[in-house]
Protein backbone atom coordinates (compact mmCIF):
# COMPACT_ATOMS: atom_id res chain seq x y z
CA UNK A 1 0.00 0.00 0.00
CA UNK A 2 0.91 3.88 -0.66
CA UNK A 3 2.24 4.91 3.05
CA UNK A 4 0.09 7.48 3.29
CA UNK A 5 -3.13 5.44 2.89
CA UNK A 6 -4.62 3.81 5.90
CA UNK A 7 -5.93 0.83 4.75
CA UNK A 8 -6.84 -0.98 0.51
CA UNK A 9 -10.24 0.75 0.90
CA UNK A 10 -8.56 4.26 0.76
CA UNK A 11 -5.72 3.22 -1.43
CA UNK A 12 -8.38 1.86 -4.16
CA UNK A 13 -9.76 5.41 -3.89
CA UNK A 14 -6.56 6.97 -4.53
CA UNK A 15 -5.89 4.61 -7.11
CA UNK A 16 -8.86 5.44 -8.95
CA UNK A 17 -8.25 9.16 -8.49
CA UNK A 18 -5.17 9.03 -10.08
CA UNK A 19 -6.98 7.29 -13.20
CA UNK A 20 -10.34 8.62 -13.06
CA UNK A 21 -10.30 12.16 -11.58
CA UNK A 22 -12.66 13.85 -8.50
CA UNK A 23 -15.26 11.59 -9.62
CA UNK A 24 -13.38 8.13 -7.38
CA UNK A 25 -14.45 10.66 -4.26
CA UNK A 26 -17.55 9.55 -4.64
CA UNK A 27 -16.63 5.98 -3.92
CA UNK A 28 -17.55 4.95 -0.55
CA UNK A 29 -20.73 7.18 -0.65
CA UNK A 30 -23.49 5.08 1.76
CA UNK A 31 -20.42 2.71 1.96
CA UNK A 32 -18.34 2.10 5.44
CA UNK A 33 -14.78 -0.05 5.64
CA UNK A 34 -17.41 -2.36 7.63
CA UNK A 35 -19.45 -3.53 4.93
CA UNK A 36 -17.01 -3.65 2.37
CA UNK A 37 -14.93 -5.97 4.68
CA UNK A 38 -18.02 -7.40 5.04
CA UNK A 39 -18.69 -8.03 1.32
CA UNK A 40 -14.79 -9.06 0.34
CA UNK A 41 -14.89 -12.44 2.63
CA UNK A 42 -17.73 -13.33 0.97
CA UNK A 43 -16.62 -12.80 -2.13
CA UNK A 44 -13.71 -14.83 -1.22
CA UNK A 45 -16.00 -17.41 0.15
CA UNK A 46 -17.99 -17.68 -2.88
CA UNK A 47 -14.70 -17.76 -5.22
CA UNK A 48 -13.15 -20.61 -2.87
CA UNK A 49 -16.67 -22.60 -2.61
CA UNK A 50 -16.91 -22.12 -6.37
CA UNK A 51 -13.28 -23.94 -6.91
CA UNK A 52 -13.89 -26.40 -4.00
CA UNK A 53 -17.28 -27.79 -5.78
CA UNK A 54 -15.60 -28.61 -9.32
CA UNK A 55 -12.88 -29.71 -7.66
CA UNK A 56 -14.74 -32.11 -5.75
CA UNK A 57 -16.95 -32.61 -9.05
CA UNK A 58 -13.75 -33.98 -10.51
CA UNK A 59 -12.84 -36.38 -7.91
CA UNK A 60 -16.54 -37.84 -8.13
CA UNK A 61 -16.28 -38.68 -11.89
CA UNK A 62 -13.25 -40.07 -11.08
CA UNK A 63 -14.04 -42.94 -7.96
CA UNK A 64 -17.40 -43.15 -9.93
CA UNK A 65 -14.76 -44.80 -12.73
CA UNK A 66 -13.04 -46.33 -10.32
CA UNK A 67 -15.93 -48.03 -8.82
CA UNK A 68 -16.77 -49.12 -12.70
CA UNK A 69 -13.74 -50.98 -12.82
CA UNK A 70 -14.05 -52.93 -9.25
CA UNK A 71 -17.40 -54.67 -9.71
CA UNK A 72 -15.41 -58.01 -9.45
CA UNK A 73 -13.05 -57.10 -6.28
CA UNK A 74 -14.33 -58.48 -3.43
CA UNK A 75 -12.95 -57.96 0.19
CA UNK A 76 -14.31 -57.35 4.16
CA UNK A 77 -16.39 -54.43 5.13
CA UNK A 78 -15.61 -53.47 8.47
CA UNK A 79 -17.84 -52.74 11.66
CA UNK A 80 -15.74 -52.42 14.75
CA UNK A 81 -12.88 -52.73 12.94
CA UNK A 82 -13.68 -56.51 12.61
CA UNK A 83 -14.78 -58.36 9.37
CA UNK A 84 -17.54 -58.25 8.69
CA UNK A 85 -19.79 -58.81 5.10
CA UNK A 86 -18.33 -59.21 2.07
CA UNK A 87 -18.50 -56.22 -0.69
CA UNK A 88 -17.37 -55.16 -3.73
CA UNK A 89 -14.57 -52.35 -3.74
CA UNK A 90 -16.91 -50.76 -5.83
CA UNK A 91 -19.23 -50.53 -2.91
CA UNK A 92 -16.62 -49.10 -1.09
CA UNK A 93 -15.17 -46.72 -3.47
CA UNK A 94 -19.08 -45.63 -3.85
CA UNK A 95 -19.10 -44.93 -0.22
CA UNK A 96 -16.21 -42.75 -0.13
CA UNK A 97 -18.09 -41.20 -3.35
CA UNK A 98 -21.68 -40.72 -1.33
CA UNK A 99 -19.72 -39.09 1.62
CA UNK A 100 -17.92 -36.46 -0.55
CA UNK A 101 -21.04 -35.77 -1.94
CA UNK A 102 -22.79 -34.99 1.02
CA UNK A 103 -20.27 -32.53 2.22
CA UNK A 104 -20.19 -30.96 -1.33
CA UNK A 105 -24.09 -30.20 -0.39
CA UNK A 106 -23.10 -28.30 2.47
CA UNK A 107 -20.74 -25.94 0.61
CA UNK A 108 -23.38 -25.36 -1.69
CA UNK A 109 -25.53 -24.48 1.58
CA UNK A 110 -22.85 -22.33 2.41
CA UNK A 111 -22.72 -20.68 -1.31
CA UNK A 112 -26.34 -20.30 -1.12
CA UNK A 113 -26.62 -18.34 1.91
CA UNK A 114 -24.42 -15.39 0.66
CA UNK A 115 -26.12 -11.93 0.28
CA UNK A 116 -25.43 -9.11 -0.59
CA UNK A 117 -23.83 -6.61 2.38
CA UNK A 118 -22.97 -2.99 0.82
CA UNK A 119 -25.34 -0.27 1.59
CA UNK A 120 -25.44 -1.50 4.96
CA UNK A 121 -22.95 1.73 5.88
CA UNK A 122 -20.89 1.32 9.28
CA UNK A 123 -24.07 -0.26 11.23
CA UNK A 124 -27.33 1.34 10.46
CA UNK A 125 -27.59 1.72 6.47
CA UNK A 126 -28.05 5.44 5.06
CA UNK A 127 -29.83 8.22 4.47
CA UNK A 128 -29.35 8.32 0.81
CA UNK A 129 -31.50 7.18 -1.76
CA UNK A 130 -29.85 4.20 -2.65
CA UNK A 131 -30.88 0.60 -4.22
CA UNK A 132 -29.50 -2.21 -2.39
CA UNK A 133 -31.50 -4.47 -4.18
CA UNK A 134 -30.37 -3.41 -7.87
CA UNK A 135 -26.33 -3.63 -6.76
CA UNK A 136 -27.35 -6.78 -4.92
CA UNK A 137 -28.68 -8.08 -8.69
CA UNK A 138 -26.14 -6.64 -10.78
CA UNK A 139 -23.20 -7.48 -8.76
CA UNK A 140 -23.40 -11.14 -7.84
CA UNK A 141 -26.60 -11.55 -7.77
CA UNK A 142 -27.49 -12.33 -4.44
CA UNK A 143 -30.32 -10.92 -2.21
CA UNK A 144 -29.46 -7.64 -0.32
CA UNK A 145 -28.63 -8.90 3.77
CA UNK A 146 -31.60 -7.58 6.43
CA UNK A 147 -30.07 -5.75 8.74
CA UNK A 148 -27.69 -3.31 9.00
CA UNK A 149 -26.26 -3.69 12.14
CA UNK A 150 -26.21 -7.30 11.88
CA UNK A 151 -24.52 -7.53 8.64
CA UNK A 152 -21.28 -5.57 9.15
CA UNK A 153 -20.89 -7.98 12.24
CA UNK A 154 -21.91 -11.45 10.72
CA UNK A 155 -19.74 -13.60 10.31
CA UNK A 156 -22.42 -16.73 9.61
CA UNK A 157 -21.10 -16.95 5.88
CA UNK A 158 -17.84 -17.99 7.61
CA UNK A 159 -18.90 -20.36 9.96
CA UNK A 160 -21.10 -22.34 7.19
CA UNK A 161 -18.69 -22.02 5.05
CA UNK A 162 -15.51 -23.14 7.24
CA UNK A 163 -18.19 -26.28 8.34
CA UNK A 164 -19.02 -27.25 4.67
CA UNK A 165 -14.82 -26.99 3.97
CA UNK A 166 -14.79 -29.14 7.82
CA UNK A 167 -17.30 -31.86 6.33
CA UNK A 168 -15.45 -32.15 2.61
CA UNK A 169 -11.96 -32.45 4.54
CA UNK A 170 -14.22 -35.14 6.53
CA UNK A 171 -14.84 -37.26 4.39
CA UNK A 172 -11.59 -37.40 2.81
CA UNK A 173 -10.34 -38.52 5.54
CA UNK A 174 -12.08 -41.13 6.21
CA UNK A 175 -11.25 -42.22 2.72
CA UNK A 176 -7.60 -41.82 3.57
CA UNK A 177 -8.23 -43.93 6.79
CA UNK A 178 -9.31 -46.92 5.17
CA UNK A 179 -6.48 -46.75 2.32
CA UNK A 180 -3.53 -46.33 5.16
CA UNK A 181 -5.26 -49.19 6.88
CA UNK A 182 -5.84 -51.40 3.46
CA UNK A 183 -2.18 -50.83 3.06
CA UNK A 184 -0.46 -52.15 5.94
CA UNK A 185 0.58 -56.14 5.89
CA UNK A 186 -2.01 -56.83 8.65
CA UNK A 187 -4.59 -55.94 6.01
CA UNK A 188 -2.89 -55.88 2.53
CA UNK A 189 -6.34 -55.14 0.60
CA UNK A 190 -4.36 -52.65 -1.42
CA UNK A 191 -1.07 -51.95 -2.60
CA UNK A 192 0.74 -48.49 -3.38
CA UNK A 193 2.71 -47.60 -6.37
CA UNK A 194 6.16 -45.92 -6.11
CA UNK A 195 5.02 -42.47 -7.55
CA UNK A 196 2.74 -42.19 -4.27
CA UNK A 197 4.35 -44.64 -1.68
CA UNK A 198 7.21 -43.20 0.08
CA UNK A 199 10.35 -44.96 1.37
CA UNK A 200 11.90 -45.26 4.80
CA UNK A 201 15.65 -43.43 5.38
CA UNK A 202 16.14 -47.06 7.26
CA UNK A 203 14.41 -49.94 6.67
CA UNK A 204 14.31 -50.68 2.66
CA UNK A 205 11.19 -52.85 2.56
CA UNK A 206 8.88 -50.00 4.08
CA UNK A 207 6.23 -48.07 1.70
CA UNK A 208 4.64 -45.76 3.55
CA UNK A 209 1.20 -44.29 2.85
CA UNK A 210 2.07 -40.72 3.46
CA UNK A 211 0.02 -38.52 1.20
CA UNK A 212 -2.99 -40.24 2.65
CA UNK A 213 -1.67 -39.95 5.97
CA UNK A 214 -1.56 -36.31 5.49
CA UNK A 215 -4.70 -35.55 3.89
CA UNK A 216 -5.82 -37.31 7.03
CA UNK A 217 -4.24 -35.42 9.84
CA UNK A 218 -5.01 -31.86 7.70
CA UNK A 219 -8.58 -32.26 8.29
CA UNK A 220 -7.63 -32.13 11.84
CA UNK A 221 -6.90 -28.01 10.91
CA UNK A 222 -10.42 -27.74 9.36
CA UNK A 223 -11.59 -28.88 12.17
CA UNK A 224 -9.82 -26.20 14.12
CA UNK A 225 -10.86 -23.50 11.65
CA UNK A 226 -14.54 -24.07 12.59
CA UNK A 227 -13.42 -23.86 16.51
CA UNK A 228 -11.35 -20.86 15.96
CA UNK A 229 -14.21 -19.22 14.50
CA UNK A 230 -17.07 -20.27 16.69
CA UNK A 231 -14.50 -19.19 19.78
CA UNK A 232 -14.15 -16.07 18.24
CA UNK A 233 -17.99 -15.46 18.24
CA UNK A 234 -18.83 -16.46 20.55
CA UNK A 235 -20.56 -13.59 22.74
CA UNK A 236 -19.51 -11.07 21.03
CA UNK A 237 -21.60 -7.86 21.12
CA UNK A 238 -23.57 -6.60 18.00
CA UNK A 239 -22.15 -4.48 14.99
CA UNK A 240 -18.60 -4.79 14.02
CA UNK A 241 -15.99 -5.06 16.20
CA UNK A 242 -12.24 -4.93 15.93
CA UNK A 243 -11.20 -8.52 16.97
CA UNK A 244 -13.34 -9.72 13.97
CA UNK A 245 -10.28 -9.03 12.18
CA UNK A 246 -8.81 -12.84 13.99
CA UNK A 247 -11.54 -14.40 11.54
CA UNK A 248 -9.31 -14.51 8.47
CA UNK A 249 -6.50 -16.71 9.21
CA UNK A 250 -8.71 -19.68 9.58
CA UNK A 251 -11.46 -18.24 6.69
CA UNK A 252 -8.35 -17.84 4.31
CA UNK A 253 -6.92 -20.65 4.60
CA UNK A 254 -9.86 -22.94 4.88
CA UNK A 255 -10.88 -23.45 1.16
CA UNK A 256 -6.80 -23.49 -0.55
CA UNK A 257 -6.48 -26.41 2.53
CA UNK A 258 -9.20 -28.48 1.24
CA UNK A 259 -8.93 -27.99 -2.21
CA UNK A 260 -4.73 -29.31 -2.32
CA UNK A 261 -6.43 -32.55 -0.45
CA UNK A 262 -9.05 -32.98 -2.73
CA UNK A 263 -6.46 -32.57 -5.48
CA UNK A 264 -3.48 -34.47 -4.23
CA UNK A 265 -6.25 -37.31 -3.41
CA UNK A 266 -7.29 -36.94 -7.29
CA UNK A 267 -3.52 -37.40 -8.08
CA UNK A 268 -3.40 -40.28 -5.67
CA UNK A 269 -5.94 -42.30 -5.88
CA UNK A 270 -4.94 -43.98 -9.99
CA UNK A 271 -1.45 -45.46 -8.01
CA UNK A 272 -4.11 -47.61 -5.44
CA UNK A 273 -4.36 -50.91 -6.61
CA UNK A 274 -6.65 -53.59 -4.95
CA UNK A 275 -5.45 -56.71 -4.40
CA UNK A 276 -8.00 -59.51 -5.26
CA UNK A 277 -6.81 -62.26 -4.33
CA UNK A 278 -5.93 -61.27 -0.77
CA UNK A 279 -9.22 -59.53 -0.21
CA UNK A 280 -11.04 -63.48 -1.86
CA UNK A 281 -8.30 -64.93 0.98
CA UNK A 282 -9.78 -62.80 3.54
CA UNK A 283 -13.78 -63.59 3.06
CA UNK A 284 -12.62 -67.45 2.40
CA UNK A 285 -10.46 -67.50 5.84
CA UNK A 286 -13.72 -66.46 8.56
CA UNK A 287 -17.41 -66.42 9.23
CA UNK A 288 -17.88 -63.01 7.10
CA UNK A 289 -21.17 -64.97 5.30
CA UNK A 290 -22.88 -66.00 8.67
CA UNK A 291 -25.83 -63.46 7.61
CA UNK A 292 -26.16 -63.86 4.48
CA UNK A 293 -26.85 -67.65 5.22
CA UNK A 294 -29.16 -66.86 7.52
CA UNK A 295 -30.73 -64.68 5.36
CA UNK A 296 -30.81 -67.86 3.14
CA UNK A 297 -33.08 -69.49 5.60
CA UNK A 298 -35.23 -66.45 5.87
CA UNK A 299 -36.20 -66.32 2.20
CA UNK A 300 -37.48 -69.81 2.48
CA UNK A 301 -39.74 -68.57 5.28
CA UNK A 302 -37.75 -69.38 8.63
CA UNK A 303 -38.46 -66.50 11.23
CA UNK A 304 -34.62 -64.34 11.41
CA UNK A 305 -34.60 -65.65 15.22
CA UNK A 306 -34.64 -68.96 14.50
CA UNK A 307 -32.01 -68.35 11.57
CA UNK A 308 -29.51 -66.37 13.73
CA UNK A 309 -29.53 -68.84 16.34
CA UNK A 310 -29.12 -72.22 13.47
CA UNK A 311 -26.19 -70.03 11.98
CA UNK A 312 -24.69 -69.01 15.41
CA UNK A 313 -24.57 -72.73 16.39
CA UNK A 314 -22.94 -73.47 13.08
CA UNK A 315 -20.27 -70.72 13.66
CA UNK A 316 -19.89 -72.07 17.19
CA UNK A 317 -18.90 -75.52 15.19
CA UNK A 318 -16.44 -74.11 12.54
CA UNK A 319 -14.63 -72.29 15.29
CA UNK A 320 -14.31 -75.62 17.39
CA UNK A 321 -12.88 -77.37 14.51
CA UNK A 322 -10.51 -74.63 13.45
CA UNK A 323 -12.03 -74.18 10.02
CA UNK A 324 -14.05 -71.39 8.19
CA UNK A 325 -17.69 -71.75 7.62
CA UNK A 326 -17.68 -73.07 4.08
CA UNK A 327 -15.63 -75.86 4.88
CA UNK A 328 -18.04 -77.38 7.71
CA UNK A 329 -20.10 -79.46 5.37
CA UNK A 330 -23.93 -79.67 4.17
CA UNK A 331 -24.27 -82.74 7.16
CA UNK A 332 -23.06 -81.21 9.55
CA UNK A 333 -24.68 -78.29 9.08
CA UNK A 334 -27.91 -79.73 8.43
CA UNK A 335 -27.74 -81.58 12.11
CA UNK A 336 -28.24 -78.45 13.15
CA UNK A 337 -31.03 -77.18 11.15
CA UNK A 338 -33.24 -79.39 8.57
CA UNK A 339 -32.84 -76.01 6.01
CA UNK A 340 -28.97 -76.09 6.26
CA UNK A 341 -28.64 -77.84 2.90
CA UNK A 342 -26.34 -77.55 -0.10
CA UNK A 343 -28.91 -74.89 -1.38
CA UNK A 344 -28.89 -72.89 1.43
CA UNK A 345 -24.69 -73.11 1.99
CA UNK A 346 -24.67 -71.75 -1.53
CA UNK A 347 -25.13 -68.18 0.35
CA UNK A 348 -21.72 -68.82 1.54
CA UNK A 349 -19.63 -67.99 -1.84
CA UNK A 350 -19.19 -64.24 -1.32
CA UNK A 351 -19.58 -63.86 -5.05
CA UNK A 352 -22.93 -64.54 -4.03
CA UNK A 353 -23.66 -63.02 -1.09
CA UNK A 354 -22.44 -59.29 -3.02
CA UNK A 355 -24.82 -60.44 -6.07
CA UNK A 356 -27.60 -60.99 -4.20
CA UNK A 357 -27.86 -57.48 -1.69
CA UNK A 358 -29.53 -55.43 -4.40
CA UNK A 359 -31.72 -53.67 -1.85
CA UNK A 360 -31.44 -50.07 -2.36
CA UNK A 361 -28.18 -48.64 -0.95
CA UNK A 362 -26.71 -52.65 -1.08
CA UNK A 363 -23.78 -53.77 -2.40
CA UNK A 364 -25.06 -55.49 -4.93
CA UNK A 365 -23.97 -54.81 -8.51
CA UNK A 366 -26.81 -52.81 -9.67
CA UNK A 367 -27.68 -50.88 -5.97
CA UNK A 368 -24.11 -49.63 -6.30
Amino acid sequence: LPHDEEDVHMAVESELGKRLGAVAARLHTARSRNDQIALDLRLHVRDRGAELLRAVATLLASLAERGARETETLLPAYTHRQRAQPISAAFLVASWGVGLARAADTVVFALDQLEMPLGSGACSGTSLPIDRALVARLFAPWEPTRNALQTVGDRDFALDFTWSVARVMLALGRMATDLVDFATSEFALVKLDGAIAAGSSMMPQKRNPDVFELVLRKSARSVGHVVALLALMKGLASGYNRDQQEDQLPLLEAGPLALGCVRVVELALPHVTFDRERGARALDEGFTQATDLAEALVRRGVPFREAYKAVGRLVALAVDEGVPLRAVGEAKAQAIHALLDAHALEALDPKTAVAAKESIGGTGPRAV
